[in-house]
């Protein structure tokens, strides 16, 4: 199977270019960012580990989300948060235009490469990487975080468990992602000279706090776009 591919192109308003390829495997859909020979130290698990990280140094040496972000860093460590670019953002399905900060940009690309590397705390958002949606609003990213839980707790009852369709599961998840965020804060502080890549995962780091307490509000205010079907079936 080939791989699957995104790609990420800033154009900033002084003429400076940045672009980002993304492959990703399609059954694990793991980034694949090549190589790392000697990764930076803000990279090794135990800096700034999070928390509630489930893994050990013996297992791990590199922090997989923080090794997915050194390509990253790499390209626009050096760019200004605040500076406006035309962000094109390219699948094989579509692409998308957007006139954006630079660390909206980042932040949308950084979400991608969390939820791309093998760091267990993210698994439940590769399918929402495999069907990327950049530059969501909360939400859209309410409905595609809720519709997607929802649908792994379908493929939890074929698999003999017991589905959770009260939310319980994505509450923990959104809270376990906070504590990722907030790790991963301190490792951007010894990474980036610049703002551009902090700003962006306190932007992250924003939509994490905002789901829990979302999730019942908002579902509440769509209830009336599945009316008449509830109508229909109730008859």
């Amino acid at each position: 199977m080939q791989p699957l591919k995104i790609q990420y192109r800033f154009q900033l308003e002084d003429g400076q270019r940045a672009r980002f390829d993304l492959k990703l495997n399609p059954r694990t859909l793991v980034a694949d960012i090549g190589s790392q020979p000697n990764p930076p130290a803000w990279t090794r698990l135990v800096f700034h580990q999070c928390a509630n990280c489930p893994l050990e140094a013996e297992q791990a040496e590199q922090c997989p989300a923080a090794v997915n972000m050194v390509p990253i860093v790499k390209r626009f460590a050096e760019l200004l948060s605040y500076d406006q670019a035309l962000v094109e953002v390219i699948t094989a399905e579509r692409m998308v235009y957007a006139h954006k900060t630079v660390q909206h940009g980042i932040c949308s690309l950084m979400g991608l490469m969390m939820a791309t590397s093998s760091c267990p705390l993210t698994d439940f958002f590769k399918p929402m990487a495999r069907f990327h949606l950049p530059f969501a609003s909360t939400d859209e990213t309410i409905w595609r975080a809720t519709s997607t839980y929802l649908l792994s707790q379908y493929f939890e009852k074929q698999n003999g468990g017991y589905p959770d369709v009260r939310f319980d599961g994505l509450t923990h998840i959104y809270n376990d992602i906070q504590i990722v965020n907030s790790a991963f804060a301190k490792r951007l502080r010894a990474a980036c000279h610049y703002d551009s890549m902090i700003n962006a995962i306190v932007l992250l780091d924003m939509f994490a706090k905002s789901m829990p307490m979302a999730i019942d509000e908002s579902l509440e205010q769509i209830r009336h776009i599945f009316r008449p079907y509830l109508t229909t079936i109730a008859s």
